[in-house]
């Protein structure tokens, strides 16, 4: 019986490699994909992921080879994304405090968004994908910090890629405010390969939500993921940056997390071995 995995992705741009590495290896063992973004819109591929030879500057090397650059491309340029679930039309956002029927608004939230964890039982793991994009629209993006607690409460498998492994920090229970990964071992993007500058965005959105029709560069990245994982964490909980090493992969079961690009089909293998083999704990 073939398995199910949600993949959600930035509307503002995912890093190629780190979507076509788990994807190729899951789809290869036979499991299904559903795809999702913030407002339904198709995801662009970040461009340095389409571009074979793109010299990172803080690795100072190629991270972008023709293999992963040509399927990246195939897939941008294929109908795979077109038509992703719209996760705001889906799940619902919470009030704000000082709303008129705060209580009732309140009830019917929790009510509505019990409903959409119902839903997600038909999926055996999350997949979340990084790169620049997602410190958009998905870091802070209280929808999906519910999709991803609606997992955590059924014991499912999240994996989690690069930036987005800042949505982990930030998905707390509203009453508790405790992130999930308090006591967890992680890793995620290390401070010493952050960019100084050129932050890139593949689609721009206007006040409206129109798409721009334009990418942009910015200064350096809105935050030092590491900083934020390693105050998540607490004081019983590791951070691992793995900063020297080619790879960086950790499982804290339910939490499979991936520095960068290069742990993208590790974090394919590892979920196939935890689903299939009951692995729960991995690289620490």
């Amino acid at each position: 019986m073939s398995k199910k995995v949600l993949v959600v992705l930035s509307e503002w741009g995912y890093w190629g490699e780190e979507l076509v590495g788990p994807y190729d290896v899951l789809a290869a063992r036979g499991y299904e994909m559903d795809f999702m973004t913030a407002k339904g819109r198709k995801p662009p591929a970040l461009p340095p992921s389409m571009e074979p030879g793109y010299l990172d500057p803080p690795l100072d090397k190629v991270v972008t080879d023709e293999h992963y650059a040509t399927r990246t491309r195939q897939i941008h340029e294929a109908d795979l994304l077109n038509n992703p679930i719209n996760l705001s039309e889906w799940f619902p956002q919470m009030p704000y405090f000082n709303s008129p029927s705060f209580g009732h608004e309140l009830e019917a939230y929790h009510n509505k968004r019990a409903e959409c964890w119902k839903d997600l039982e038909k999926y055996d793991a999350l997949l979340l994908p990084g790169g620049s994009g997602p410190m958009v629209d998905m870091v802070n993006n209280e929808r999906l910090h519910d999709v991803i607690l609606g997992f955590l409460a059924q014991g499912k498998l999240i994996a989690v890629e690069c930036y987005c492994v800042t949505c982990l920090a930030f998905a707390r229970d509203w009453n508790d405010r405790k992130s999930i990964i308090w006591g967890k071992h992680v890793t995620g993007h290390a401070r010493e390969y952050d960019y100084k500058d050129s932050t890139g965005f593949a689609q721009m959105y206007d006040y409206d939500g129109k798409p721009m029709n334009t990418s942009a560069n910015f200064g350096p990245p809105f935050y030092p993921l590491e900083y934020i994982l390693r105050d998540a964490v607490g004081p019983e909980g590791q951070y691992h940056g793995g900063v020297g090493h080619t790879i960086s992969t950790i499982l804290d079961y339910p939490f499979l997390t991936g520095r960068s690009t290069q742990d993208s089909r590790l974090v394919g293998e590892l979920m196939i071995e935890v689903l299939e083999n009951g692995l729960r704990r991995y690289g620490w």
